[in-house]
């Protein structure tokens, strides 16, 4: 008999402004609209490669403000680039960080704060 097998995780992120979040999500972070819900919509998933984030408008579940959440990727300074080129905005900006990630944060028009980060070696 197997074990379970724990296969991915979808963090659920309220926003103002479901149109809004979906063509920040799409255009500058580089996500791409998974599905959609609701007439008009009201909820929707945005998906990148193994990354799933599903958006909700504010009110309709019980997450009242902004949420955080972090993304491991690989090839980091690529993709803070093409962010950086696209007008992202960022709180803190890309560096290698004493805790043994190079890693930058940036906050969603909703407020969500997503940091992103890659592993790298630290010092002895």
């Amino acid at each position: 008999m197997s074990s379970p097998r724990f296969e991915s995780v979808t963090p659920v992120l309220t926003v103002d402004d479901l149109p809004v979040a979906l063509d920040f999500y799409e255009n500058k972070l580089g996500f791409r609209i998974a599905w959609t819900w609701g007439t008009p919509p009201d909820r929707a998933s945005v998906l990148r490669d193994g990354v799933e984030i599903t958006l909700s408008k504010r009110g309709l579940i019980d997450i009242h403000g902004p949420s955080r959440l972090f993304i491991q990727l690989t090839e980091i300074d690529r993709y803070f680039e093409s962010l950086r080129n696209s007008g992202v905005e960022f709180v803190v900006p890309l560096g290698d960080r004493e805790y043994g990630l190079r890693d930058f944060h940036l906050i969603d028009p909703s407020g969500n704060h997503l940091s992103f980060g890659q592993a790298i070696a630290i010092g002895d």
